[in-house]
């Protein structure tokens, strides 16, 4: 009995031996005959064959992070059929293509530039290549004193097509305009109050002073310059807190109170004062509109005004300053 099950087990393994040398050599003969390879596919049609879709991936990124590389304005490419791939064998003397892959997929890309314009009065006037130099022409003007100054802003752009772009000399020698000469004049007091008065000084202070009040937000966004920030385009740090959001989006009332200014307000644009009793008083500058005026009573959480890019403004946000007695604090003591 127990020979007849050693014969037993012997032929068992001798099959199991046939049965792996079998399967060892039809994946030798496979691996011969195939090469594992994708399939690649571009809007549902095949396009070709890749050995690395790893590489192939990343140089079609590079492209629509960057471009070809021949023009440094190039902020991104719109591809809008981006290959997929497909696993699969193939035969040793078909040869991949990964070049005219890429060439597939990069001529349907839309080339974006990005450019920053530099305007007067919200109008767009000259084209530069860098924020750098956008900052350096801002500089530039304010050293020299230029009249316009306050009316100088910069504005980011994105677009299929570029505009003709201008150096930082043409762009200062364009816009400077010389200051005119102050001529002094007695002032009326109770027409100053009248026409609403704000007070702009660059005095803060770090400490959280009592309200005695409670703010809401005026917006949601995002806060893309904090309270004391320093910048090129600020002689003095920061007094507010800048909240990016699309232009137009609805400005409230941060708390009830009533109007003390509206109006034009050099590098703030437009903004609006609310002054809610005890010396207390919240900011909101480079409005696209205003919808309160100088006297009108405001309830919390009500539309005052609409966000822009007014003033001194690289985009679209509300600034929002808190100042009491005329000091400014850091609003995030208070919202945010």
């Amino acid at each position: 009995m127990f020979k007849k099950v050693l014969v037993h087990a012997r032929r068992g393994v001798k099959l199991i031996i046939l049965f792996m040398i079998a399967i060892f050599l039809i994946i030798g003969a496979v691996a011969f005959l195939y090469k594992p390879t994708y399939s690649v596919y571009i809007n549902g049609q095949q396009v070709g064959y890749t050995a690395n879709k790893s590489d192939l991936q990343h140089k079609i990124n590079e492209f629509v992070d960057h471009g070809d590389g021949t023009n440094e304005n190039v902020a991104f490419v719109q591809v809008d059929n981006m290959p997929e791939y497909k696993l699969c064998l193939l035969k040793r003397n078909i040869v991949t293509n990964d070049e005219e892959i890429y060439n597939k997929v990069t001529e349907q890309g839309i080339p974006y530039y990005r450019y920053y314009a530099i305007l007067e009065n919200q109008e767009e006037k000259y084209y530069v290549s860098s924020f750098e130099e956008a900052e350096n022409a801002i500089s530039t003007l304010k050293e020299k004193n230029s009249e316009n100054i306050d009316k100088i802003s910069i504005l980011e752009k994105y677009e299929t097509g570029i505009k003709d772009l201008v150096s930082v000399d043409e762009v200062v020698s364009k816009l400077y305009v010389e200051k005119k000469k102050a001529v002094r004049v007695a002032q009326n007091t109770a027409s100053r109050a009248s026409a609403g008065y704000v007070n702009t000084n660059t005095t803060t202070s770090s400490g959280k002073a009592s309200l005695g009040i409670s703010l809401i937000r005026p917006i949601s966004g995002t806060i893309t310059s904090r309270f004391g920030a320093r910048s090129s385009i600020r002689s003095s740090a920061h007094t507010g807190l800048d909240i990016s959001a699309p232009k137009g989006t609805a400005i409230k009332a941060a708390a009830s109170g009533t109007v003390t200014f509206a109006g034009w307000k050099g590098s703030y644009g437009y903004m609006l004062v609310i002054s809610h009793g005890n010396g207390i008083q919240t900011y909101y500058a480079h409005c696209s509109k205003l919808y309160a005026s100088v006297g009108q009573t405001v309830s919390q959480g009500e539309t005052v005004a609409a966000v822009g890019s007014t003033g001194n403004s690289t985009g679209p946000h509300l600034h929002l300053e808190v100042r009491v007695n005329g000091v400014a604090y850091n609003p995030q003591n208070y919202v945010y």
